[in-house]
């Protein structure tokens, strides 16, 4: 008889083999420096790839090790007693090195497979590492589909588009696809099943003003090529842009209210308010379901979309229930904003975080400090626009709250590209990620809830020094604690 499955794997079948391991890396060695923050973001991909596989009759589970803050060794032998037949990992930049750790350390008969933003951008690099010699598959893009054609074994993984492996015998990566698969890179949105939130650690979760929230995905892909983003449009040019119809949307959110209690709801994707249609077609949903009388919801934001939104349109979803909207207003400096081709300039920000906190809508605006080429008036241009913005809001019913980070490049995007061609760098020193502690041990408590984030190359891209800009990250984020605790 079998050992029973770690209690720390969600959502499998104790008394069946497991098909499926999904693995979401810690973020590091937590045997190094126990996790501080006590909140992650939930693993949304790994949970719609897992049950997708669930609902076409494969066992699968998922492993969220950084949500559990598991240590690197505690890691890899939960995954080695829970045995399953495929182990899948996620790869992204700053955990890249920690997979691969996990990936070398597996038992043999193990068969792994990768996918994410790494593995996109880098996949030959990546088969080739001999920390992922055991690698049967690596799947560019949406996987819910090829991963279950890959979990029946008997399917050719050379049937699958967009599936790479190591050829036996040419000893290189090599790809797959048959004519007429091509379906398997952009799955029918609204055919997929909805996310089974067992699969996830903290969702949905009692948020601290005691309503029960989730986050959901409303569309796949962006149409945008910020420079920086892993989600630029010009670092996926496969992805093809999915909205889900707001029926498929409503149905969802009144399933998670009727089984769990949710009234508060999270959109995370790029679409949600970044597309005056999707704006619209929401909105118009909402107010006919009568959404905003028993839920609220925050979503992501452009600017320039909701710049271009009418007042009328802004009170509208206001009635259906609008909360707060993130914002990637990255800089307070024009020539930044161009440069980084955000569509924006700094009186575009003014007017749409004034009329959005005004209508009692909060904003949460995102920054990045240290840019390649950035002086050290720009950043201060940054400094000083979120400051404004505080000032500016502190009259409004709505509230305005920043999140601030150090630039890092990520592979793939258009700006590793720019910094790839100065010749100055390597990809070995571009993905050199390493954790930045800027908590004092957890003794900081204005830094615990962004812990996660916390991570970095450490090189100078910019005329300002790395120090300088943690300075004044620190700076920024410790009053914006001071801010919302005052509260």
């Amino acid at each position: 008889m079998s050992a029973p499955l770690d209690a720390r794997i969600t959502c499998s079948d104790p008394a069946r083999p497991l098909d499926l391991l999904l693995i979401n890396a810690p973020l590091r060695d937590y045997s190094i420096r126990p996790r501080v923050n006590d909140f992650t973001l939930p693993v949304l991909g790994m949970a719609y790839i897992a049950t997708y596989a669930a609902n076409h009759g494969f066992n699968a589970g998922v492993l969220d090790a950084e949500s559990y803050g598991l240590p690197l060794d505690v890691t890899i032998a939960v995954v080695n007693a829970a045995s399953p037949r495929w182990a899948g990992f996620n790869l992204l930049a700053p955990t890249y090195e920690i997979s691969a750790t996990i990936a070398a350390a597996l038992d043999p008969t193990i068969k792994v497979m990768l996918g994410g933003h790494e593995a996109k951008a880098m996949p030959a690099e990546i088969l080739t590492d001999p920390r992922m010699r055991n690698t049967a598959a690596l799947v560019l893009g949406e996987g819910e589909t090829r991963v279950v054609e890959l979990l029946h074994d008997h399917r050719n993984r050379a049937d699958l588009p967009g599936v790479m492996w190591i050829d036996p015998v040419l000893k290189a990566p090599v790809s797959g696809g048959k004519p007429g698969s091509q379906h398997h890179l952009a799955p029918k949105i609204d055919e997929l099943p909805f996310v089974d939130r067992r699969y996830l650690v903290q969702d949905p979760r009692v948020a601290e003003d005691g309503r029960v929230e989730a986050n959901m995905v409303g569309a796949r892909g962006c149409p945008y090529d910020c420079s920086f983003c892993g989600a630029a449009v010009s670092a996926n040019p496969d992805i093809s842009i999915r909205v889900r119809t707001p029926a498929n949307i409503l149905r969802e959110m009144e399933l998670l209210r009727d089984q769990y209690n949710v009234t508060a709801f999270r959109f995370v994707d790029d679409l949600f308010l970044g597309a005056r249609r999707v704006v619209q077609t929401m909105a118009t949903a909402f107010t006919d379901a009568r959404t905003g009388d028993w839920a609220v919801w925050d979503a992501t934001g452009r600017i320039n979309v909701l710049d271009r939104c009418p007042d009328d349109l802004l009170d509208q979803l206001v009635r259906n229930g609008l909360r707060e909207v993130a914002l990637g207003i990255e800089s307070g400096n024009p020539r930044v904003l161009e440069h980084i081709d955000k569509r924006i300039e700094p009186d575009m920000i003014r007017r749409v975080v004034q009329r959005l906190t005004a209508r009692g809508i909060n904003v949460k605006g995102y920054f990045i400090l240290g840019f390649p080429g950035e002086t050290a008036d720009e950043l201060a241009d940054t400094v000083r626009l979120v400051h404004e913005l505080w000032d500016m809001t502190d009259p409004t019913p709505g509230r305005f709250r920043a999140s601030v980070f150090e630039f890092r490049p990520y592979p793939g995007t258009p700006e590793w590209d720019r910094l790839m061609a100065t010749g100055r760098y390597t990809p070995e020193q571009l993905l050199a990620y390493g954790a930045v502690d800027l908590t004092s041990d957890g003794v900081d408590e204005a830094m615990r809830g962004r812990d996660e984030f916390n991570f970095s190359v450490g090189i100078q891209f910019g005329d300002v020094p790395v120090e300088q800009v943690r300075h004044h990250l620190a700076d920024l984020s410790r009053a914006q604690h001071a801010r919302l605790v005052s509260v």
